[in-house]
């Protein structure tokens, strides 16, 4: 068997209705025709939407088959034991020129009680953020079930959702009940839990062509919201330069920044877990025992959990989301 080596997908694109043209038009993406490109799906073991290897002698293989050969090689022998053959990150690019809907995703005791497979925290980091964008994030004040319920069929749920400006460079760690919705005007890094699964409260009236709106999961939700408010929103981290600063950690995974001017090693023969990198601004070369590969803002590369130490050398400036899961 040929050795492992850090591993490129072919990221799939989705047309949203909210979506726009930056991923194209600042990444570079080919999105091919779509007209309102919301996602690129950088990297994913969901069922229905699998990355497909793109580098190597692995190219053409999808990223779950990879995982049943080489199991814990790949993801580490604890992730092998907890996911077994699906991969457990799923990472997006997201371009909104328009609000999303409002939304929530169920955690991991509710969703395998509804037999959706585990649920869904997430985190974003945004790339791009015009003047004034902002989004949504949490209850402004602490709710009950019936309160929400009163607030949502009088149609005056916009009045309890705490809206947040958001600028380059800002984290937001999403735990699974949060409510939530990204509006217009910026590009994110999203990370989250391998899963499809949200539960859409409201989407602003829109209507499509026919006069017909998008369905709602008035009552899926319900259960699955956290009706606390959250003491701060926008996750704080170390900016620093040329060191690995954490900026979330999580049983779900761990993310941190890399924001380097100059070459930079990196161990993770200790790790037991693939370890994702995001490139989220400049670019740079990864230089491991197997070879190199050039990443570029807006790519990412899955680094497979037996690859012990790689060398990273910025080209000018790169900063790098580095993700990985420790159980």
């Amino acid at each position: 068997m040929n050795n492992l080596y850090p591993l490129k997908f072919i990221p799939i694109y989705k047309d949203k209705v909210w979506g726009g043209q930056k991923i194209k038009n600042i990444l570079g993406h080919e999105i091919g025709n779509l007209p309102n490109c919301g996602e690129a799906w950088l990297i994913s073991g969901v069922d229905s939407d699998p990355s497909i290897v793109e580098n190597g002698f692995l190219a053409e293989n999808e990223l779950n088959e990879l995982v049943e050969v080489y199991m814990g090689d790949l993801i580490g022998e604890k992730n092998y034991e907890l996911f077994g053959d699906k991969f457990p990150i799923l990472l997006k690019i997201l371009d909104t020129s328009d609000w999303l809907s409002v939304q929530v995703h169920p955690d991991d005791e509710l969703a395998k009680r509804r037999g959706l497979g585990n649920g869904k925290t997430e985190m974003w980091y945004i790339m791009e953020a015009d003047d004034n964008a902002e989004l949504i994030c949490g209850f402004k004040t602490k709710l009950n079930k019936e309160t929400y319920k009163r607030y949502f069929d009088e149609g005056k749920l916009k009045s309890i959702l705490n809206y947040e400006r958001v600028q380059n460079g800002d984290v937001l760690f999403m735990p699974a009940g949060r409510v939530h919705a990204l509006g217009p005007g910026m590009m994110l890094a999203e990370i989250q839990q391998s899963s499809d699964t949200t539960y859409r409260i409201y989407d602003w009236d829109r209507k499509d062509s026919e006069g017909k709106g998008r369905d709602l999961h008035t009552e899926a939700a319900l259960d699955a919201l956290d009706f606390e408010p959250a003491k701060k929103h926008k996750t704080d981290y170390r900016k620093v330069k040329n060191e690995t600063a954490t900026v979330v950690n999580t049983p779900f995974f761990t993310t941190s920044m890399l924001d380097l001017d100059h070459g930079f090693e990196k161990d993770y023969a200790a790790l037991d877990s693939f370890v994702i990198h995001l490139c989220v601004e400049g670019e740079y070369i990864l230089k491991h025992e197997e070879g190199f590969e050039q990443i570029k803002k807006g790519e990412a590369i899955l680094i497979p959990a037996l690859t012990n130490e790689v060398q990273i050398q910025p080209l000018d400036n790169a900063k790098i989301l580095e993700v990985y899961i420790v159980n």
